[in-house]
């Protein structure tokens, strides 16, 4: 399959800068997997789309602010190092820039001095190997000199950082937000759980490979990235308990599919798991513990579109994209969301 088959037009003016003021009064296109019908509302009714006994999954991951700003040692030149994932206690895989200039064992200084760190050799996922050194407390320090890892196409400066977290983030590791969550609000979920629908949370660190374009032109000779993932026994036995009494697994966002299909056996049933999952979900995929999706509007051309095609369809999928163009949602991490839903379990898209 064409890489190009998942390619859409996309005004500039509708990929989203800001948050809104508030977060559940984001837009919300609500999607039938199977026919394709869509109709609009808003992310505050959401709770209105579930069921007693349907199951709600969240990614609990919280962002670093991962996005470091120094100087080389030597000759005093601007750096940048955006961390992506711990690899020991003071080493971490990162990108660098300028990458030419920042030859292995070359150093760099933050805040003065307050943070270092030497650059190491290439990794295999294109970023480097850097170890840090300081004085008192990395979280600390990362906290106070670092930036929230905004993706490259956000040009407005963000003014509040918790805006780029989930109300219910918990443990820290990812370099982008999962960001279907950031629509939910505390009042939302109370009217979520008041509904009868059971609410648990999984963990999968976001990596910045969900950004990277797919840059193969075919679908299979993309190398898909791996993220860090862990799914509890409670969590693993309240899915199973949901869909064996019949009710819905909803997942919000992207993340949580990878992180429960990675965790599903032939039949569905989900075991508690933990480590990295470089699962490729495109379409002709067999769904197997995930019914519903709550998801963000995805890049041209991504993996994550890829899978949203997986899960109702290209044709679907992509006519979903050009409704949402027309009526003029707010597209990517900071924009409005789509709620696909309809067809029986585990169905297979062949489209």
């Amino acid at each position: 399959m064409k890489t190009s088959a998942f390619d859409y037009d996309l005004p500039p003016e509708l990929i989203a800068q800001t948050p809104l003021k508030q977060r559940d009064q984001s837009r919300m296109l609500v999607c039938d997997r199977e026919s394709g019908a869509l109709r609009h509302s808003f992310f505050v009714d959401f709770p209105d789309l579930l069921s007693p006994g349907d199951v709600l999954v969240l990614n609990r991951s919280r962002v670093i602010p991962a996005r470091l700003l120094g100087t080389r040692r030597e000759g005093g030149i601007p750096c940048e190092v955006l961390l992506l994932r711990r690899l020991d206690r003071d080493c971490w895989e990162a990108l660098v820039r300028p990458g030419r200039r920042l030859k292995a064992g070359v150093q760099v200084e933050f805040g003065g001095g307050l943070l270092r760190c030497e650059i190491g050799e290439p990794t295999a996922f294109g970023g480097r190997k850097i170890r840090f050194s300081y004085d008192g407390v990395f979280e600390e320090l990362l906290d106070t000199l670092g930036q929230m890892p905004l993706p490259p196409y956000i040009h407005e400066r963000l003014e509040d950082r918790g805006r780029y977290q989930t109300v219910y983030a918990k443990e820290e590791g990812s370099a982008a937000a999962p960001t279907a969550g950031l629509h939910f609000t505390d009042a939302v979920l109370e009217c979520v759980r008041a509904r009868g629908v059971k609410v648990v949370s999984l963990l999968l660190h976001v990596g910045l490979g969900t950004f990277r374009p797919v840059k193969a032109v075919n679908v299979e000779d993309h190398v898909m990235h791996e993220e860090w993932f862990e799914l509890d026994a409670p969590a693993a036995e309240a899915v199973n308990a949901a869909r064996e009494a019949g009710g819905r697994v909803v997942c919000v966002g992207t993340t949580s599919v990878r992180a429960l299909e990675s965790s599903a056996d032939e039949h569905g049933r989900l075991s508690p798991m933990r480590g990295q999952t470089g699962i490729f979900i495109t379409p002709g995929y067999r769904f197997r513990a995930v019914d519903a999706l709550l998801t963000n509007f995805h890049l041209p051309q991504s993996t994550l579109l890829m899978m949203v095609s997986a899960f109702m369809g290209r044709e679907n999928a992509l006519a979903a994209y050009r409704e949402a163009v027309r009526e003029k949602y707010r597209f990517f991490s900071f924009g409005d969301c789509m709620f696909i839903a309809g067809g029986a379990p585990g169905g297979v898209r062949r489209d």
